[in-house]
């Protein structure tokens, strides 16, 4: 079997698949869309080429886009990796785990007072639909915990018949492999008739950047940073569209809803750095922060940050015949944490009885039917939490933000003490311009008193299985 010979890591995933994959054809519910979500890793809201980019080519997201829907309201969970990757798998906001930042090595998570790994016994995305009869694929990055952390659970233990990964324990996935081992799930899905979800969590732009010559080739006219950012981003564009490729071969294009967003804001260094080489334990050598060209499309901020430069990243859906084509929704805002609700409801999903999102399904949004303005609104309020420093450092001066709340069109962001904040309508003010914190302290207060509700809602130590054996003393509270 190709997998098992390209990839031994599939090897558990794939055999227990291929044998449920007969019993579980049959299935009294009706036809439900397969789910192909795609998430990359620090893209910039700004670097696509239907988003504005003056140089970047993206003809396959692109393609997306003009077939499909381009939110321009969504935001993810948290301006970096691994708190942004948990909200999408468990509907909750990363807090609620003591999940602030990236998944590191052991030393640095407990000094950062965070767990080894995302608790796989929680309520998980890839496990409810599962268990509503599709079979769970995960290709590329993973970072739910670290490669670092050899006794973290694999993938597998997350409700996925197969998996492909790298920043996980156990072998490492060539990040230029995450389409190839899509496309072999979704062929072996086709032919045993089962609806699928897959993750395909893609590299690109994350440093290092692992460029290939016949991508350089493209920009050669370009300044060598510009030229390097260029062609990984080219080149991931090509993966999905050979991805999207084999959805129309296998005609199954219009029966599959395509998620194309991002896990956060660009990486940009604080100021001018020197092009050269990094390694990453996870995924090789490859050029470092100084090749970082990333665009935000004028928000303020970048990775790392609560502005919206850090969270606001694309989201464009596709789902021919259901899915409004070549259309731009500036008015539904959508969070990450809805996605576990959304997903569950479009494959008929039940969700746990003891299991309270802090999501909303979107499926009326996505399909564009969410025409008055109550029914654009969200129901429950959005909340962020970051390690963040204070005082405002001059060559990060948008990173300053520890705690935010978006409620109907406000949101209010605040330093670790709450003793400095800001305020933007960001109906009116998207880009979050003018600071009204003067001209409605009313609504100051009453988000401020919403936060504060929220944070006493939260642990103050990570809990559970969720330590590795390398940390010092006892293992779990």
């Amino acid at each position: 079997m190709t997998l098992r010979k390209s990839c031994p890591i599939f090897i558990i995933g794939a055999l227990s698949f291929l044998s449920l994959a007969t019993s579980l054809v049959a299935t009294d519910r009706p036809e439900r869309p397969n789910i192909l979500f795609i998430f990359a890793d620090d893209w910039g809201w700004g670097d696509l080429s239907c988003h504005g980019h003056p140089y970047i080519q993206t003809p396959n997201i692109d393609r997306l886009a003009r077939e499909g829907t381009d939110f321009h309201r969504f935001t993810v969970a948290s301006g970096v990796c691994s708190p942004s990757r948990t909200a999408v798998m468990t509907g909750h906001f990363p807090a609620r785990y003591n999940i602030d930042g990236h998944f590191a090595w052991v030393p640095s998570n407990a000094k950062r007072n965070m767990p080894d790994w995302l608790n796989p016994k929680t309520t998980l995305l890839p496990r409810l639909l599962q268990q509503a009869g599709y079979a769970t694929g995960h290709f590329g990055k993973w970072h739910l915990s670290n490669n670092m952390i050899p006794d973290s659970p694999l993938p597998s233990e997350y409700g996925f018949d197969v998996y492909g990964a790298f920043n996980c324990a156990g072998e490492q996935m060539p990040v230029h492999e995450d389409a190839h081992h899509a496309i072999s799930f979704i062929k072996q899905c086709q032919q045993a008739r089962k609806p699928f979800f897959i993750n395909l969590w893609i590299h690109e732009p994350h440093t290092p950047f692992h460029t290939v010559p016949k991508y350089e080739w493209r920009f050669r006219d370009l300044e060598r940073p510009d030229q390097i950012y260029a062609s990984v981003l080219s080149h991931a564009d090509d993966r999905i569209g050979q991805v999207l490729q084999a959805l129309d071969d296998l005609k199954i294009a219009d029966n599959t809803l395509v998620i194309f967003s991002s896990d956060n804001g660009p990486a940009r260094a604080a100021s001018p750095t020197e092009l050269d080489l990094q390694y990453d334990t996870a995924t090789g050598a490859g050029w470092g922060i100084g090749a970082a060209k990333g665009l935000t499309g004028g928000r303020k901020g970048y990775k790392s940050a609560l502005f919206e430069g850090g969270i606001g990243v694309p989201f464009i859906a596709r789902w021919p015949g259901k899915i409004a084509s070549a259309t731009i929704d500036r008015t539904s805002l959508i969070s990450a944490v809805d996605l576990l609700p959304t997903f569950c409801e479009l494959a008929g999903a039940d969700l746990p009885d003891d299991y309270l999102p802090d999501g909303v399904s979107q499926v009326q949004a996505i399909l564009g039917k969410a025409t008055t303005l109550h029914e654009v609104m969200r129901e429950k309020p959005l909340f962020w939490k970051m390690q963040s420093r204070w005082p405002i450092r001059e060559k990060q001066p948008y990173h300053w933000v520890s705690y935010a709340v978006v409620q109907d069109q406000w949101k209010l962001l605040t330093n670790g003490d709450g003793s400095y904040v800001e305020l933007y309508n960001m109906a009116d003010d998207p880009m979050e311009v003018d600071d009204l914190k003067k001209r409605h302290a009313k609504t100051v207060q009453q988000l401020q008193k919403e936060l504060k509700d929220w944070q006493q809602t939260l642990p103050d130590h990570p809990t559970g299985n969720i330590f590795s054996a390398e940390r010092d003393g006892p293992s779990s509270q």
